[in-house]
Protein backbone atom coordinates (compact mmCIF):
# COMPACT_ATOMS: atom_id res chain seq x y z
CA UNK A 1 0.00 0.00 0.00
CA UNK A 2 1.29 3.28 -1.02
CA UNK A 3 1.71 6.55 1.21
CA UNK A 4 -0.07 9.18 0.09
CA UNK A 5 -2.93 6.74 -1.30
CA UNK A 6 -6.86 6.51 -0.67
CA UNK A 7 -7.31 3.56 1.45
CA UNK A 8 -9.25 0.81 -0.16
CA UNK A 9 -12.28 0.31 1.72
CA UNK A 10 -13.64 -2.98 2.98
CA UNK A 11 -16.69 -4.42 4.81
CA UNK A 12 -15.48 -7.10 7.37
CA UNK A 13 -17.79 -8.33 10.04
CA UNK A 14 -16.69 -7.73 13.66
CA UNK A 15 -16.33 -10.26 16.97
CA UNK A 16 -19.40 -7.77 17.55
CA UNK A 17 -21.30 -9.11 14.99
CA UNK A 18 -21.70 -5.50 13.21
CA UNK A 19 -20.84 -5.07 9.72
CA UNK A 20 -17.71 -2.41 9.62
CA UNK A 21 -17.17 -0.24 6.36
CA UNK A 22 -13.60 1.16 6.38
CA UNK A 23 -15.58 4.40 4.40
CA UNK A 24 -18.06 4.66 7.59
CA UNK A 25 -15.05 6.07 9.72
CA UNK A 26 -14.29 9.00 7.39
CA UNK A 27 -13.63 12.15 9.20
CA UNK A 28 -11.79 10.19 12.37
CA UNK A 29 -8.07 9.30 11.76
CA UNK A 30 -8.18 5.61 11.88
CA UNK A 31 -5.53 2.86 12.71
CA UNK A 32 -5.82 -0.22 10.89
CA UNK A 33 -4.09 -3.16 12.46
CA UNK A 34 -3.28 -6.65 10.66
CA UNK A 35 -3.83 -8.28 13.79
CA UNK A 36 -3.46 -12.18 15.34
CA UNK A 37 -4.74 -13.73 18.51
CA UNK A 38 -1.07 -15.64 19.35
CA UNK A 39 1.50 -13.28 17.98
CA UNK A 40 3.74 -12.29 20.54
CA UNK A 41 4.56 -8.88 18.91
CA UNK A 42 0.63 -8.23 18.83
CA UNK A 43 0.38 -9.30 22.66
CA UNK A 44 3.16 -6.95 23.14
CA UNK A 45 1.52 -4.06 21.34
CA UNK A 46 -1.76 -4.38 22.08
CA UNK A 47 -1.24 -2.78 25.85
CA UNK A 48 0.38 0.67 24.44
CA UNK A 49 -2.47 0.91 21.26
CA UNK A 50 -4.68 0.59 24.07
CA UNK A 51 -3.03 3.23 26.63
CA UNK A 52 -2.84 5.51 23.51
CA UNK A 53 -6.19 5.06 22.33
CA UNK A 54 -7.50 6.24 25.71
CA UNK A 55 -5.44 9.28 25.15
CA UNK A 56 -7.61 10.06 21.40
CA UNK A 57 -10.39 8.66 22.63
CA UNK A 58 -12.71 11.25 20.18
CA UNK A 59 -10.95 11.59 17.02
CA UNK A 60 -9.05 8.53 16.57
CA UNK A 61 -10.63 4.87 15.72
CA UNK A 62 -8.53 1.37 16.06
CA UNK A 63 -9.44 -1.36 13.63
CA UNK A 64 -7.88 -4.71 14.22
CA UNK A 65 -8.36 -6.97 11.59
CA UNK A 66 -7.56 -10.69 11.76
CA UNK A 67 -6.68 -11.95 8.75
CA UNK A 68 -4.61 -15.56 9.97
CA UNK A 69 -6.32 -18.73 8.35
CA UNK A 70 -5.12 -20.72 11.61
CA UNK A 71 -6.54 -18.77 14.49
CA UNK A 72 -10.36 -19.76 15.35
CA UNK A 73 -13.65 -17.50 15.88
CA UNK A 74 -12.91 -18.88 19.96
CA UNK A 75 -9.25 -18.05 20.14
CA UNK A 76 -9.83 -14.46 18.67
CA UNK A 77 -13.02 -13.88 20.96
CA UNK A 78 -10.85 -14.64 23.79
CA UNK A 79 -7.81 -12.88 23.08
CA UNK A 80 -10.05 -9.80 22.29
CA UNK A 81 -11.54 -9.85 25.46
CA UNK A 82 -8.82 -10.71 27.63
CA UNK A 83 -6.76 -7.45 25.80
CA UNK A 84 -9.57 -5.11 25.93
CA UNK A 85 -9.59 -4.30 22.38
CA UNK A 86 -12.26 -1.96 20.97
CA UNK A 87 -13.31 -3.69 17.59
CA UNK A 88 -11.51 -7.01 16.25
CA UNK A 89 -12.71 -7.36 12.69
CA UNK A 90 -12.91 -11.02 10.77
CA UNK A 91 -11.30 -10.74 7.49
CA UNK A 92 -12.06 -15.06 6.85
CA UNK A 93 -11.42 -14.19 2.82
CA UNK A 94 -8.05 -12.53 3.29
CA UNK A 95 -9.42 -9.75 1.06
CA UNK A 96 -8.49 -6.63 3.38
CA UNK A 97 -5.25 -8.04 3.80
CA UNK A 98 -4.60 -9.01 0.24
CA UNK A 99 -5.63 -4.70 -0.63
CA UNK A 100 -3.47 -3.69 1.46
CA UNK A 101 -0.73 -5.92 1.30
CA UNK A 102 0.27 -7.08 4.51
CA UNK A 103 2.76 -9.63 5.59
CA UNK A 104 3.25 -9.69 9.26
CA UNK A 105 0.91 -8.98 12.52
CA UNK A 106 1.35 -6.15 13.58
CA UNK A 107 1.48 -3.78 10.89
CA UNK A 108 -0.43 -0.84 10.64
CA UNK A 109 -1.84 1.91 8.22
CA UNK A 110 -2.45 5.37 9.77
CA UNK A 111 -5.32 6.97 7.49
CA UNK A 112 -5.70 10.53 7.52
CA UNK A 113 -9.48 11.90 8.04
CA UNK A 114 -9.79 11.82 4.34
CA UNK A 115 -8.96 8.44 4.52
CA UNK A 116 -5.10 8.61 2.78
CA UNK A 117 -2.81 6.37 4.16
CA UNK A 118 -0.02 8.82 6.07
CA UNK A 119 2.13 5.92 7.72
CA UNK A 120 2.48 2.44 7.05
CA UNK A 121 4.33 0.10 9.24
CA UNK A 122 5.79 -1.21 12.62
CA UNK A 123 3.82 -0.15 15.66
CA UNK A 124 6.93 0.74 17.80
CA UNK A 125 10.99 0.36 17.07
CA UNK A 126 11.39 -3.43 19.16
CA UNK A 127 13.27 -5.60 16.80
CA UNK A 128 15.76 -8.46 16.92
CA UNK A 129 18.56 -6.76 18.08
CA UNK A 130 16.05 -3.91 19.87
CA UNK A 131 13.44 -5.99 22.72
CA UNK A 132 12.37 -2.14 24.73
CA UNK A 133 9.99 0.41 22.68
CA UNK A 134 12.16 3.81 22.73
CA UNK A 135 9.30 5.22 20.70
CA UNK A 136 5.96 4.72 19.01
CA UNK A 137 5.65 5.17 15.10
CA UNK A 138 1.89 4.84 15.41
CA UNK A 139 1.52 7.85 18.40
CA UNK A 140 3.78 9.83 16.66
CA UNK A 141 1.93 9.51 13.51
CA UNK A 142 -1.50 10.06 15.18
CA UNK A 143 -0.31 12.52 16.99
CA UNK A 144 0.94 14.63 13.73
CA UNK A 145 -2.16 14.56 12.16
CA UNK A 146 -3.82 15.41 15.14
CA UNK A 147 -2.50 18.39 15.27
CA UNK A 148 -3.03 19.42 11.25
CA UNK A 149 0.63 17.97 10.04
CA UNK A 150 1.73 14.89 8.20
CA UNK A 151 3.83 12.20 10.10
CA UNK A 152 7.77 13.16 9.66
CA UNK A 153 8.23 8.97 9.38
CA UNK A 154 5.81 8.12 6.91
CA UNK A 155 6.80 4.09 6.57
CA UNK A 156 9.21 1.54 8.50
CA UNK A 157 9.25 -1.89 7.59
CA UNK A 158 7.14 -4.26 10.63
CA UNK A 159 8.29 -6.55 12.88
CA UNK A 160 6.31 -9.07 13.80
CA UNK A 161 4.71 -12.67 12.73
CA UNK A 162 3.94 -14.13 9.21
CA UNK A 163 -0.08 -13.51 8.21
CA UNK A 164 -0.88 -17.53 7.93
CA UNK A 165 -2.51 -17.53 4.42
CA UNK A 166 -5.32 -19.64 2.94
CA UNK A 167 -3.73 -22.93 0.83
Amino acid sequence: MDINRLAPDFALRGLDERLHRLSDYRGRIIIVEFWSAECPHVVRTDASLRAAMSRWVDDVVWLAIASNANESLSELENAARERGLPAVLIDASQEAVDAFGAQVTPEVFVLSREGVVCYHGAVDDVSFCQRVATRSFVEEAVDALLAGKLPALTEIPAFGCSIIRET
